[in-house]
This record gives C-alpha cells, structure tokens and sequence, in this order.
C-alpha cells in the first residue's frame, strides 16, 4: 500500500485529503507544518508528498529543497491557493512532480498522484537495475595487475581525457570501458559502441557520422549516427585498430573540432562526446607499416590501459570461478554449483589463450555437464585441460 505524507498547517486540508485518500486505499499520515514534514521525511520512507507552498516556518518549496538535498526520493505534489505559474516552475525546477492549485481537482489530483507514484516505482526500479548492471559487470580479481588498472580508472574516469584501452582478445577492454563511463561524469548520459572490425570500411563513416537521405544508393532516409547518439555521453570504438584510414582521418577532425558532417551533408554538427577506444592490435606497428594514423592515435592515447591476459594473474582465477558460477546460477535460476579445490588449481594451469571469456565459457560447460560438485576429473573429461 502506498503510503503519503499530506503537509498543511490548514486542518480542514489535511483531513479533507486524508479522507479522500484513505477511501482510495491509500496509507495516509499528516504534519501540521514544514519542520514537521520534514522530519517524518527524513524518519520515514514516504512515496508520495501532498505538500502546501505558503506555511509559516518553514514554506513547502524549503521542504522540496531540504528533501532532495538529502536524497530523500519521495515525489512531491505542491498545492496552494496562491499560485502563480513562476510558482508552478520554481516548484518543478526544484525537483516537485507536479503543482496543484487549491482548491484541488478531486479527478486531477488522484490522477497526478497516480502518475507520481508510476514515475517513483520507475526510479526505484532503475535504480535496482543499475545496481544489478554495475554488479554484472564488476572487475574482479586482486592480482598487482588488476588492481593497477582498477586505481588508473579511479583516477581517469572522472576526467574528460580520452583513453586507449589494449588487450588481447577476450582480457575485457569493453568491461573496463563501461567502468570508466559508469563512474564518469558523464554516467547519466549514454555509452555507445562501435565494433570498428564487424562494419564493413564502407559503412563505417555512415554508422559513426550519420547520412543524409539519398546521399548513397541506400540511403532511403536520414541516419543519425554514434557520435550524435554519445552526445554529453562516452563513444566506444572497439577494435580501433581495424578502422579503414577514410574513417579515421574523420574520427581525428571530430576529434579536434568537436563537430562531424554526416555523410551527404554540408552542415556541421557539433558533438560532445568522450571517446574511449579499444584495440587488441600493436598501433605502432601498424603505423610504420602506414595502416594507422599517428596524430589520431596521439589524439586517442592520453591515457594508456593494458588490460593484463589471464594467465598473468592467475591468482585471480578461484575468484572469477565463484562469480561466474553464480551469474549462471541466477540465469538459470538454480542454486550455485559448487567445486572442488583441486579442480580450481588445476584452471590456473591452464595457458587461457581466450582470456576471460575462455574461462567463462568453460565454468558454463562444467555447471551443464557435472553433477553436484565439480571436480577435477570433471575439468579433464569436458574440456581440452590436462593435468
């Protein structure tokens, strides 16, 4: 059952609405004032505010303002009998859902409650799924390595600076990305990738840039691409290295001037986006062989992360299991399996030429093909590793 703090220092207000709200199924309690609903605000968890504006002490706009200082999430419905639409927008630009004059609109204002409770289930949920994404793609390990590129992204990510992130294939440079952007300045706004080797080099300046309509043979209509997609967001170029020269000579000037032109197009579009790329390939080989830009990759490399293989830490490797084999229990809604000492030691032997997603793939196998515990012998008979 919902429950709703009314706050008015007009007694016939607060029982007139408490009635109203109670017949509606609603759980219902009242202060008398601003200090008071302030309080029951910070001691209780509220979902929705009936809150006056004009009360001595402490008026209802300074209750909006103290609670969402506070963090407290309660959505909040300002009524009054003297409001003025400057009134109405200080309310909403102060963080209230909605202003209601009085006397209120019975149909309007359970409506409008209604829409406030539907916006709060929605934060609350995000807020759960956001909590749930974060730990899904967690860096775990405690290796020197691994630790050493925890503390650069700590210290990076709050920049703007661009990084290159290099690793082989399957180490996680997508994974350490995302932990740049999530604990970014920029979180609130979009992480859009771009896997520069799976598009064609002819497509690839309309994905990254746009096109117009017509401006190609199948340009049937206007395309807004990643770099205005990322706008006030990260841009994610993976696998960087594969990228035909065309496309990046464009990707430095977006870079330089913060504007792109969309293919077919004579307008510039300025963006403002923070590009943090990936690459497995060794960039300055394939600048001497001419393959790869210098000045964009100067303009890529401020700051340099080497994802370290797994079989460089190694130590990490009982700790990846135990999070791998309950991230499959939860996806197949079971209880996590569990596994044998001997059988864990005899994985960090094992060379790991896919890295981390090698690993995870063979955890997977062990859940579908072993039986309550998995054991050494399990390792041996499902995979291609030998003692």
């Amino acid at each position: 059952m919902p429950k709703i703090l009314i706050v008015d220092d007009e007694q016939s207000i607060r029982d007139t609405l408490k009635e109203i709200l109670e017949y509606e199924k609603y759980e219902v309690s009242e202060a008398k004032n601003g200090e008071e609903g302030l309080k029951m605000l910070t001691r209780e968890k509220f979902d929705a505010a009936l809150c006056d504006i004009k009360m001595p002490k402490m008026d209802g706009l300074e209750v909006l303002e103290k609670s969402v200082e506070q963090g407290i999430d309660t959505q909040f419905i300002m009524i009054s009998a003297h409001g003025t639409i400057e009134t109405a927008v200080e309310a909403t630009k102060k963080g209230a859902y909605d202003f209601i004059q009085k006397p209120p609109d019975l149909n309007r204002l359970l409506v409008t409650l209604r829409n406030a409770l539907d916006k709060g289930s929605l934060v609350n949920e995000t807020r759960v799924l956001k909590k749930k994404v974060s730990k899904s793609f967690d860096i775990v390990g405690e290796s020197e390595a691994i630790q050493h590129v925890k503390e650069t992204i700590e210290k990076v990510a709050p920049t703007d600076a661009r990084v290159l992130i290099t690793g082989e294939n399957g180490t996680g440079k997508e994974l350490v990305a995302r932990w740049i952007h999530e604990k970014s300045n920029r979180s609130k706004g979009s992480m859009i990738e771009v896997n520069c080797a799976a598009i064609p080099s002819e497509l690839i300046e309309s994905e990254l840039f746009g096109h117009e309509k017509g401006s190609f043979t199948s340009a049937v209509k206007q395309r807004i691409g990643k770099f205005e997609q990322a706008n006030e967001g990260t841009l994610f170029l993976d696998e960087i290295g594969d990228m035909s020269l065309s496309a990046q000579a464009k990707v430095l000037r977006a870079l330089q001037e913060n504007r792109i032109t969309r293919v077919g197009g004579d307008k510039d579009i300025r963006v403002n986006v923070r590009v943090v790329a990936a690459t497995n390939k060794d960039l300055k080989k394939a600048i001497e062989e001419n393959r790869f830009r210098e000045d964009l990759y100067h303009r890529l490399s401020v700051i340099l992360i080497k994802v370290p293989p797994l079989r460089e830490r190694s130590d990490d490797i009982p700790m990846l299991v135990d999070k791998f084999l309950s991230d499959i229990a939860a996806e197949y809604g079971s209880k996590p399996r569990e596994i044998d000492p001997t059988a864990v030691k005899l994985l960090q032997k094992h060379s790991w030429t896919g890295n981390i997603r090698e690993l995870r793939n063979v955890v997977e196998r062990l859940v579908i093909m072993s039986d309550s515990q998995i054991t050494k012998d399990d390792v041996i008979k499902n995979t291609d590793i030998t003692p």
